[in-house]
């Protein structure tokens, strides 16, 4: 006895070949494997967007390049002028870049660094860890995220002049070494990323806590990890009130306050301000372009993980 075997997209016994050919077939781009294309509409619409974000950018460098009268005039330019080059020049020199650029960076980097650090471990306890008090303990936490960071402007003065440490780097550096939206996002990224099976596994296998933080939990948190680390080190960068509160443009300025001091005078040359913003700018740009393929693919594999 022989047995037939009917392939999967055979056509049923006793039917035509026709009835086969009107089957409805699916696009290419929603078949298995296959990529996704968005249409006229999706194109034109993200040109849209993508020329609204890029235009403050060029405006900046197109203001750069012209000066006060030119500026001041109706309708303002929409093209570069020849003084581009002239303006970050004399911006480099009048607001001491050099020094801000540097300052700014190990203020910057040392934030983000501990930031990072501290909010994955805390994180960690808060998601996965059982220990009493563990819900009060959250909501405090949550809480501070509510006060007004210019409440605790004064209090923190006071203490930053009682230290001496008025116009020093670690008066900037010492508050902003912890986040409380920093344990909060990594918490809810621990709850779905980290199953508690791995944890329980690296115990049985007699890890220690400190082993199991560094060999699992690092691991599992390294894709949000990337995205805090970016986005403390994009708001320490630009931050600019509490800079300018303990910090002077002469001593060890930032780059938020260096620039602050540019064009100064009975009549504020925009074009030298706009050229100042433009240098404190790039940075992050250069940043953000070396950087940001891995951490927007570590976005997507923790998407895919969680």
């Amino acid at each position: 006895m022989t047995t037939t075997v009917t392939p999967p997209d055979a056509p049923p016994p006793g039917a035509s070949p026709a009835s086969k050919s009107k089957r409805p077939r699916l696009p290419k781009s929603a078949r298995a494997g296959g990529q996704l294309h968005g249409g006229p509409i999706a194109y034109a619409v993200l040109i849209v967007f993508t020329i609204v974000s890029l235009f403050p950018l060029v405006w900046t460098a197109i203001a750069a390049s012209r000066d006060n009268q030119r500026l001041a005039q109706t309708p303002p330019p929409f093209w570069f002028g020849s003084g581009l080059f002239d303006k970050l020049e004399i911006a480099w020199k009048d607001a001491n870049l050099g020094e801000a650029f540097f300052n700014t960076t190990i203020v910057a980097g040392t934030s983000a660094l501990t930031i990072v650090f501290l909010s994955t471990i805390a994180g960690f306890a808060f998601a996965k860890l059982r220990f009493r008090g563990r819900g009060a303990l959250m909501l405090i936490v949550i809480g501070t995220m509510m006060v007004p960071p210019q409440l605790s402007v004064i209090p923190l003065y006071m203490m930053v002049a009682k230290l001496d440490w008025t116009d020093q780097l670690q008066a900037v550096i010492f508050p902003s070494l912890v986040s409380a939206f920093g344990v909060f996002f990594m918490r809810q990224y621990l709850i779905q990323a980290l199953p508690d099976e791995i944890i329980e596994a690296a115990r049985v296998d007699g890890a220690s806590s400190w082993r199991v933080v560094w060999h699992v939990v690092f691991p599992a948190a390294r894709p949000a990890m990337a995205v805090l680390g970016m986005l403390t080190f994009v708001q320490t960068w630009n931050d600019f009130m509490w800079p300018f509160l303990v910090l002077t443009q002469m001593g060890n300025p930032t780059v938020q306050v260096a620039v602050a001091g540019l064009g100064r005078g009975y009549t504020p040359d925009q074009s030298l301000i706009m050229a100042g913003a433009l240098l404190g700018t790039l940075p992050l740009l250069l940043v953000f372009a070396i950087f940001g393929k891995q951490i927007v693919g570590g976005i997507m594999q923790g998407a895919v993980k969680g």
